[in-house]
């Protein structure tokens, strides 16, 4: 009996010390202004970025996203997906201006549904 509490204590000190520890906070969702029309109109927003940080970038369109591309990346920072309706833009260390990136994504609302393409300008402090 003694040793199999020995071996469970072994196993469960192995397992805790294996387990990954995430030291990276998790980004915030971008401060965003943007104006989202019905699925199948296109539409553009404005985000606001700190240089060499980054924002989670969710897809507000009512009802349901289906699916979601990378259009255009943008030319300053990194853009990353991580749903179907939901991405990680992170801008470039030291840089200030501006940047700009293109989903296309395709869902299924209240009142319509088809593809939308969604421009964001990305302004980096």
């Amino acid at each position: 009996m003694r040793f199999s509490k020995v071996a469970a204590l072994a196993l469960i000190v192995a397992a805790t010390s294996v387990a990954p520890a995430s030291s990276a906070p998790a980004a915030s969702d971008c401060s965003a202004s943007t104006t989202l029309a019905n699925w199948g109109e296109n539409s553009t927003g404005d985000i606001d970025i700190a240089a060499g940080e980054s924002c989670v970038f969710p897809i507000k369109i009512r009802g349901t996203v289906t699916s979601s591309e990378i259009s255009q990346k943008p030319a300053r920072g990194k853009l990353k997906k991580l749903d179907a309706s939901t991405y990680e833009y992170r801008a470039k260390a030291k840089y200030k201006g501006s940047d700009t990136f293109v989903i296309k994504a395709t869902g299924k609302g209240p009142t319509a549904s088809g593809t939308s393409v969604i421009t964001v300008n990305a302004t980096i402090k």
